[in-house]
């Protein structure tokens, strides 16, 4: 009998004990794009309400949010971070203008289209975005677990779910790289590309399973504590764009897989995120506190809960993020084509140097702007004396591509730009583009660059140049031989430009290039207006031929040296940053139409600063000059100030106040100031300010440094479109009555 009581009681006990055994809480975050960042919100209350997360499980925007969690980063953490972070202008992948070498600064400020052209076809890219943006952030925030490979031995154990795209299965993942896992589980498709991962292609976890309850209990949970972001199915009005039917699309399987499942949570928390989309990433603060409002509707059931468990409530201590770190060793795989020396001078950073995360980031942007890999994905793993950088690359396969753009202004008139650009021509890192430009007046422009990164680059340039102006007839007397007809007020000259150039290139840094050179210019000056007029008897007669009036008609050949520093943040509209350019070309040799050439130089440079000085209000200031220096009687290049607009020919330099090819002399000076104000999202008013002294040997005679003989101001609209800049100028200076009206659509080029 006693023996029995004995038994009873130890049962008893075993019974009463398991009964006392603590609950394993496992967290399930659901995807729901820009919607997934009330998890943060929820997060911050379950915290206040003292539970304690045993296991985490998400797919999406839930996993990245789940895997940040997971190692150890606290939900005010979180908070801080996601208010911080322009996630909108990560998710566009826009590469900083500061990564991109002057060819690729050009390339990308000149055509508003480009698409892939292989065998003749043209095909359309797979994605809006490579996610290299994201991921580089991912990368630094997780740099603290970098060498954790099981995710069961994080800080707090956890899993993620991604789709194999070609199978349609679901794929968990639990072991790898953490910011490789979370970033396959949250590609949305045509949005981001697809990532490969173990040899499988794989896209947005929640297309199969967007709320994994079941891994989560698979790992040990007894009790589910789920934070649901996902939308019920959508009426017609709120189907308004691609991206919301692809959702409705998935969202019939994952409406319908909810039901049980939220059936098998045993708290479930549903924030009210019915007014937000997915792409609603600008609304975080909203979307979060969204968040906090539905778990704080569960707040006593969160207490009951943190009471079972037993434990008290010790705040998650916040993770102290690296800002720098030392890498010694690199290790790049994928490069086929692409040498080590290239990808490497593109990183610029010394291995076994300590450098700063914002220096790693650059890095992987300057191989980023070059277009020329699909993917870039890296690992950053401790190696015992510092960190391996593994670069996994997939090269983009299209070697061709068609770009395409449009332009107006009222120097070349309309004109419609077509380019083939071809990599890898003749060998590895090298790129061709042929420029073909239609409309009022036909020009071309070529290019072949070898890029070698660090070392010498090497360049060649072709470009055909052509246009006409109405000017006063004044600067043609001022610079040529021609007939001093005081009837003459303005002639029609037709300007034409044939330049060659072969150089080396050095990039020290993206913003910094010194180039030298040898160039073949064939220059034609000529009119019309005076066909068959007679010289007085004071000047030598124009040179006509078929009814044309030539003014010049010589090939140069020269020598010349750049130096360029741009960390302008914009070519058309900066904000902040730094210019200088400067140039000197030495001639050296002519075929000397006007029978007056000596060898001489022209030297020119150009500096200047870009900063805020208010919210949306940005100043920017240049200053900018140039010389002749030799005795010779060429005129040819001297400098010829008036109008507006980039990227003019030769020695033209852009002035308010005065139209094109107005303020002729072999040397001036020139200060210029914008105030921009940007009063909505891509709009700007323009109010610009600019002075100059403009005349023959002004440093000579010391004539530089007096008070300016022009000025002019311009008051404008900006707007950045598709096809780049628009801008309308009205311009006046007190020197003349009337004023001028500039318009300009679209890339110059």
């Amino acid at each position: 009998m006693q023996k029995r009581v004995f038994t009873f009681i130890i049962l008893l006990m075993t019974v009463l004990s398991w009964a006392q055994e603590p609950p394993k809480v496992g967290l399930v975050l659901s995807g729901g794009g820009a919607k997934g960042l009330a998890h943060i919100g929820a997060l911050k209350v379950i915290e206040e309400a003292g539970v304690h997360i045993d296991y985490i499980g998400g797919t999406s925007m839930g996993a990245i949010v789940g895997a940040l969690y997971a190692s150890g980063y606290s939900a005010n953490q979180l908070d801080s971070i996601f208010r911080t972070t322009n996630l909108s202008l990560l998710i566009q992948d826009d590469v900083p203008r500061g990564a991109k070498t002057f060819y690729e600064k050009d390339d990308s400020e000149r055509y508003a289209l480009g698409l892939p052209f292989d065998d003749f076809k043209v095909a359309f890219p797979q994605a809006i975005s490579g996610g290299q943006n994201i991921y580089n952030e991912f990368v630094r925030l997780l740099y603290h677990v970098k060498d954790v490979k099981d995710f069961k031995k994080l800080p707090i154990p956890f899993l993620c779910m991604a789709t194999n795209v070609e199978t349609g299965d679901p794929v968990l993942l639990d072991k790898g790289y953490l910011p490789e896992a979370i970033m396959a589980s949250g590609t949305f498709p045509s949005l981001f590309e697809p990532s490969e991962i173990d040899d499988q292609i794989l896209i947005d976890g929640g297309i199969v399973n967007n709320y994994p309850i079941e891994e989560v209990k698979n790992m040990g949970a007894d009790y589910i504590l789920g934070i649901d972001v996902q939308d019920k199915l959508a009426d017609r009005e709120a189907l308004g764009s691609a991206t919301e039917i692809l959702l409705q699309i998935n969202n019939y399987r994952t409406v319908n897989d909810m039901v049980a499942k939220r059936g098998a949570t045993d708290l479930y928390i549903q924030p009210d995120i019915q007014g937000f989309s997915v792409i609603d990433f600008e609304k975080g603060p909203q979307i979060i506190e969204s968040g906090r409002l539905a778990a704080e509707a569960t707040f006593g059931e969160l207490q009951n809960l943190a009471s079972k468990q037993g434990s008290k409530n010790h705040p998650k201590k916040n993770v102290a993020i690296k800002d720098s770190l030392f890498i010694n060793r690199l290790i790049i795989e994928g490069n086929d084509t692409y040498t080590r020396g290239y990808i490497k001078g593109k990183l610029r950073f010394n291995l076994a140097e300590k450098i700063p995360f914002k220096k790693l980031k650059q890095g992987i942007n300057n191989l980023a702007a070059t277009g020329n890999f699909k993917a870039i994905r890296y690992q950053l793993i401790s190696n015992g004396l510092g960190t391996d950088l593994i670069l996994k690359l997939k090269e983009e396969e299209t070697r061709m591509f068609i770009k395409m753009g449009a332009h107006y202004d009222d120097l070349y008139k309309s004109s419609a730009l077509i380019n083939l650009t071809r990599k890898n021509l003749f060998m590895k890192d090298d790129v061709a583009s042929f420029d073909l430009i239609v409309g009022d007046n036909v020009r071309y422009n070529f290019q072949y660059y070898l890029d070698k990164g660090f070392y010498w680059s090497f360049g060649i340039n072709s470009a055909f140049n052509d246009f006409e102006e109405e000017i006063n007839f004044d600067v043609i007397r001022a610079n040529f031989n021609a007939v001093n007809d005081p009837n003459i007020g303005e002639i029609n000259l037709d300007v034409t430009d044939l330049t060659n150039q072969v150089y080396l290139q050095t990039v020290l840094r993206e913003e910094f290039s010194f180039s030298i050179g040898v160039e073949h210019k064939l220059l034609r000056y000529s009119t019309r207006t005076l066909n068959n007029a007679m010289p007085d008897t004071e000047m030598m007669p124009p040179q006509s031929s078929n009814e044309r009036t030539f003014f010049e008609d010589s090939n140069y050949f020269s020598t010349y040296g750049q130096l360029v520093f741009d960390s302008y943040d914009d070519k058309y509209f900066p904000t902040k940053g730094l210019f200088f350019d400067s140039d000197f070309h030495f001639y050296v040799f002519s075929s000397d139409f006007n029978d007056n050439f000596k060898e001489f130089s022209i030297g020119k440079a150009r500096m200047g600063a870009a900063f805020n000085i208010a919210p949306k209000l940005s100043l920017n200031l240049e200053s900018e000059g140039g010389f002749k220096l030799g005795t010779s009687g060429v005129t040819s290049f001297d400098f010829v100030l008036g109008g507006f607009g980039n990227d003019l020919v030769n020695n033209f330099i852009p002035f308010f106040g005065y139209d094109f090819l107005s303020l002729p002399g072999n040397s001036f000076v020139k200060s210029y100031a914008r105030l921009d104000y940007e009063f909505a999202k891509k709009n700007h008013v323009l109010f610009t300010a600019n002075i100059a002294n403009v005349a023959d040997d002004l440093f000579r005679t010391g004539e530089w440094f007096t008070e300016p003989d022009f000025s002019g101001f311009g008051i404008g609209y900006g707007l950045e479109s598709f096809l780049g800049p628009v801008q309308v100028y009205y311009s006046w200076t007190p020197q003349v009555d009337t004023g001028n009206l500039f318009f300009s659509v679209g890339y110059w080029f």
